[in-house]
């Protein structure tokens, strides 16, 4: 009778689980190990994995993993089940996992078309993308779906040239989408070709080369002097609805986090070492375990709580709400950007002149956040805390040119 079981074998905050084989055989007791590709933090792991909790972040975690170290427990015993016992040591172990994240194809016939193709890949790499990857595949495919019915003719991976670049950035500007969104659909449409290639599939030789630039966009933040007027807003103004978003406004902008992290915090995040309050938890997007200190405004608003956060709200009521807090707040003056307006094609977002609360979105918390600290805190710092993955990126984030960078060399002359 063989078992298997699961183990935190790292020093790190963070790691891929360990899974243990155990089995008796002629008498004779045989553990053999291998490394999975599930990673946890060592906190969730020793403190939370077994532990009943009311947090649902945690009971999800909890409902994920447990799921996952079941499909690998049961790949690997159906594996002992026939499997001379003779024949199974260390490297068999080792073997079976690689097997479970890479089963052995079968003989399956590569589709030559864009639209078959998508569905192909997003099998092939079933156990490597995101939830997230496949809704962005999935809007990519549909797009595709009308385009081909538009044009009568199928899309074959092996014409994805120039031309087709032409051909896709003209539809999807008639139907009304952004720049931005074409360029970045067009760049996943090569990714899937470049893939195709990969697998001994025809390309077509412009393939490489195939670019479209970015349309600069107006980077919308919340300046402090706004914030401090968010803040001061009179009690009487506003509604319990509204003074709950508002807050969550003020800790987003000054954790600099997602919505889908910052939504999430209750008191169990907060860890105290002597006078220094941080917040610790999981990123949704990114997996990473992070640990950031809690600004004083926040402290605020956790003694204005009772130690509690506000409660929790959907991210389109969050948006909603913003907007008329801002309105409250007179963050009202004329600027550039864009917003999601009706058309005649379905949603879109639109550029135009628009009053600031308008443009005001769960994103702007983060995004102020790493605009109003730059300078104040040392780049490495704050990108601790937003957990870009360069330092480029987060300049990119917020809007910061070489020029800029230049000008602000000269606080150091």
């Amino acid at each position: 009778m063989a078992s298997v079981n699961f183990l935190y074998r790292s020093t790190k905050e963070k790691a891929k689980l360990n899974l243990r084989l155990l089995f008796r055989y002629n008498n004779l007791d045989y553990v053999f190990g291998a490394k999975t590709k599930v990673e946890v933090s060592k906190y969730y792991w020793n403190k939370q994995h077994k532990k009943k909790s009311k947090d649902i972040e945690v009971i999800n975690m909890q409902t994920d993993i447990n799921y996952e170290l079941k499909k690998i427990e049961n790949h690997i015993l159906k594996a002992f089940n026939i499997t001379d016992p003779d024949k199974v040591n260390k490297e068999w172990i080792i073997n079976q996992v690689d097997l479970y994240y890479n089963p052995i194809q079968k003989e399956k016939i590569i589709p030559t078309d864009l639209i078959n193709y998508i569905d192909f890949y997003t099998d092939y790499r079933k156990n490597e993308l995101k939830k997230t990857s496949f809704k962005k595949f999935n809007v990519i495919k549909h797009k595709l779906q009308k385009l081909e019915k538009f044009r009568k003719k199928q899309i074959l991976i092996s014409e994805i040239n120039n031309d087709f670049k032409n051909e896709f950035v003209s539809y999807c500007k008639n139907e009304f989408y952004s720049q931005n969104t074409i360029q970045r659909e067009l760049a996943i449409i090569k990714t899937f070709c470049i893939h195709a290639r990969f697998l001994g599939l025809q390309t077509h030789y412009q393939l490489d080369s195939l670019r479209l630039d970015k349309e600069k966009v107006v980077k919308i933040y919340l300046t402090i002097e706004e914030l401090n007027r968010i803040e001061n807003i009179g009690i009487d103004k506003l509604s319990n609805t509204l003074d709950n978003a508002k807050d969550w406004l003020i800790i987003s902008c000054y954790s600099g986090q997602r919505i889908s992290d910052f939504m999430r915090f209750t008191e169990n995040h907060i860890r105290v070492e002597g006078d220094k309050h941080f917040l610790e938890f999981t990123q949704m997007k990114t997996g990473k375990l992070t640990t950031i200190p809690i600004h004083p405004k926040i402290l605020e608003i956790l003694k204005k709580r009772n130690g509690k956060f506000p409660y929790k709200i959907s991210d389109q009521k969050y948006n909603n709400y913003i907007k008329q807090v801002c309105k409250f707040a007179g963050i009202d003056e004329l600027v550039r950007g864009s917003k999601i307006k009706k058309t005649e094609k379905g949603l879109r977002k639109k550029d135009g002149i628009y009053k600031k609360y308008e443009l005001v979105t769960s994103h702007i918390g983060r995004r102020s956040f790493s605009t109003n600290f730059y300078g104040k805190i040392p780049t490495t710092y704050l990108i601790n805390m937003t957990n870009h993955s360069s330092e480029a990126m987060f300049l990119n984030y917020i809007g910061k040119s070489n020029k800029d960078l230049a000008k602000e060399t000269f606080k150091y002359f």
